[in-house]
């Protein structure tokens, strides 16, 4: 069967190769057997293509995975062959307090993903999919997805009426948008582009600013929330905080869920302490978030972006799509797709 593996990780992207590997043996007691059909990128497969963030050779890439259960082991209790199936971004955190703080289990990255046909894990390494869904948009699900979900609904508790505040219109954050939309708040979204912020206004968005254009971004937007917004969903990290703290209202939320633009910087403490925010970091979410996610999902009514759409054996042209920021939305790998 196909997989695209880190060959030669110290040559980045060019080290990336296309090799055929042996079919998985037949699932045994708790496991499943699924057949692969979409995935989608994220910045964090981006760093592990790269080399940036793990070295390790001849690992298999990507973390999110999303197909049909082929067979089943004697003691699956949760799946039946013919189901649509979504990987788990942290497969053995399934529910609770946080419990990891790396990614030495992550699928494409401590451990081999789902840049590859077939797949034998524990049952507990996927949820059903929201039905009707297509396998590369049940694939933005596991890290984008969830991100999203767990940012706004399990940290951020956002009803509506509510005002939230998303920065960029990356995967994350236009899945923040739809949902944000679906469940009755007010959005705000930051982009550095017009069109884009276009294309955000056609998906709902109420407020939208360039932030190239004006560099006190956090202060407009706390001006259109009338004082400050609920939820802030933070991508940026160091170079963005400070303006997050301003467009957040007293006793508001910050959700920090990436650190684009570098892994240190000053904060703002007095303005974060007098306005009595709170600032919780994020990674995805466990097993039983997903589960949730997915029920919503189907009541909800909407269905992910995505931009552009690659086969698997185009998986560095897709990357490199990647690098250039052009997306906006999604960027989704279709199994079935014959080059």
């Amino acid at each position: 069967m196909r997989a695209i593996i880190t060959a030669a990780p110290e040559n980045g992207l060019n080290g990336l190769a296309l090799t055929d590997t042996d079919e998985p043996q037949p699932p045994t007691g708790e496991q499943i057997l699924v057949q692969l059909q979409g995935s989608s990128l994220n910045y964090h497969d981006l760093s592990v293509a790269m080399g940036t963030t793990n070295e390790a050779h001849d690992r298999i890439l990507l973390a999110d995975g999303a197909g049909i259960v082929a067979a089943v082991g004697d003691d699956v209790t949760d799946f039946k062959v013919g189901d649509s199936v979504v990987s788990c971004f942290f497969p053995e955190w399934q529910t609770g307090e946080p419990t990891i703080g790396d990614f030495s289990r992550t699928p494409g990255d401590g451990i081999d993903g789902y840049a590859r046909d077939k797949v034998v894990a524990p049952q507990s390494w996927f949820t059903k999919a929201p039905q009707g869904w297509s396998a590369p948009e049940s694939a933005t699900i596991t890290t984008a997805g969830l991100t999203a979900w767990r940012a706004l609904v399990t940290e951020g508790n956002i009803k509506a009426g509510d005002k939230v505040l998303l920065l960029g219109t990356g995967g994350v954050s236009i899945y923040a948008l739809q949902l944000a939309k679906a469940m009755g708040a007010d959005v705000a979204i930051t982009s550095s582009s017009n069109s884009k912020l276009e294309k955000a206004k056609a998906l709902g968005a109420d407020f939208t600013v360039n932030y190239k254009g004006d560099e006190d971004w956090g202060s407009t937007v706390a001006d259109w929330s009338d004082g400050g917004v609920d939820v802030v969903v933070e991508v940026g990290g160091p170079a963005t905080l400070t303006q997050s703290i301003k467009a957040c209202r007293i006793g508001g939320t910050i959700v920090l869920i990436g650190v684009l633009t570098g892994f240190n910087g000053e904060v703002p403490t007095a303005a974060m302490m007098l306005k009595q925010i709170r600032l919780q970091g994020i990674v995805v979410g466990n097993r039983q978030m997903q589960q949730d996610m997915v029920q919503a999902l189907e009541k909800l009514k909407f269905k992910p972006v995505i931009d552009k759409t690659f086969p698997l054996e185009d998986l560095v042209t897709a990357f490199k799509y990647e690098v250039s920021a052009g997306h906006f939305g999604k960027i989704a790998i279709d199994y079935t797709i014959k080059k």
